[in-house]
């Protein structure tokens, strides 16, 4: 076991790695929650977090009321950044595209047609709601992942606390749409559940390793212990979390399934010794042919 110092806290080189990347996570979190409720982010909210890092792409604030803007506004995820960068020194906020177009690509993809007129998550409540339920379930499988990895005490605790709160704020998110599960969404005419449904089957088909994500309405056999369709909380058959890897959240995140090919809400790839790992290949690719 190599251990390294990270602001007089002694970690192996492996976690270091593994927080390093779930920042990335953490930044994008952020800024779409923040800007969603306040129309800005963490150049406001704590600019020594982003170290001068660019602006995200499409950034605006969101069409909401009292009560989910309170509770997106308590959701931000700038607790996560400023943990994780106590314990490793981190990098700059890479390039982030949380824009209208972006999930309208997204939301097309999941569909397998073009939605008329173009998915906006910044117009109303429950498009938004819909936008936050693509973002957190992805770090929470990953962080999942990552905890049969550590080592230390430190990363332990750092983790237990991180994932505790990370899969309260998607059971927040999840329970709020829950609730209109069956209602329209203008003017699609797709219900609330058949979205979360076709997004969690994209995460899945991008992610490329089996079934690692459910909606919030399932068939019974899936649902917890084979009894319930309703799936606020989504796991396995054992009603425990499912865990996903680097490269399956890479493949997601950048919307290409590759996770070697940059794209989606990180148009210039995500940072750090992990995801640079993955880049490698690529960029070499880009320059050599």
């Amino acid at each position: 076991m190599v251990l390294v110092r990270s602001d007089n806290t002694t970690i192996t080189q492996t976690e270091k790695d593994l927080f390093e990347f779930a920042l990335n996570f953490a930044y994008l979190e952020c800024e779409f929650f923040l800007n969603g409720a306040l129309g800005y982010g963490l150049d406001v909210v704590a600019p020594k977090l982003v170290e001068g890092g660019p602006p995200p792409i499409g950034a605006k604030r969101a069409n909401l009321g009292p009560l989910v803007k309170d509770l997106i506004n308590k959701d931000d995820v700038n607790f996560g950044c400023r943990a994780k960068k106590r314990i490793v020194k981190g990098f700059p906020r890479p390039l982030l595209n949380i824009s209208s177009e972006l999930f309208a690509q997204l939301m097309d993809n999941a569909f397998e047609r073009p939605l008329v007129p173009p998915f906006d998550p910044y117009v109303n409540e429950i498009n938004f709601l819909l936008a936050s339920y693509v973002i957190p379930y992805i770090g929470v499988t990953g962080l999942t992942n990552a905890n049969i990895l550590l080592e230390t005490p430190t990363a332990k605790a750092l983790l237990a606390g991180i994932l505790g709160m990370e899969s309260g704020q998607d059971g927040v998110i999840r329970t709020l749409l829950y609730e209109h599960r069956a209602r329209l969404v203008d003017p699609y005419k797709e219900s609330v559940e058949e979205f979360t449904n076709r997004i969690s089957e994209l995460r899945n088909k991008l992610g490329r390793e089996g079934l690692k994500d459910e909606g919030l309405v399932v068939p019974k056999e899936l649902g917890a212990e084979g009894k319930v369709s309703g799936n606020i909380l989504s796991g396995n058959n054992d009603s425990l979390q499912y865990g996903r890897t680097a490269p399956e959240l890479l493949r997601i995140v950048y919307l290409t399934g590759n996770e070697s090919r940059p794209g989606g809400f990180f148009p210039k790839g995500a940072d750090g010794v992990l995801a640079k790992s993955f880049l490698a290949s690529y960029i070499y690719f880009n320059n050599y042919n």
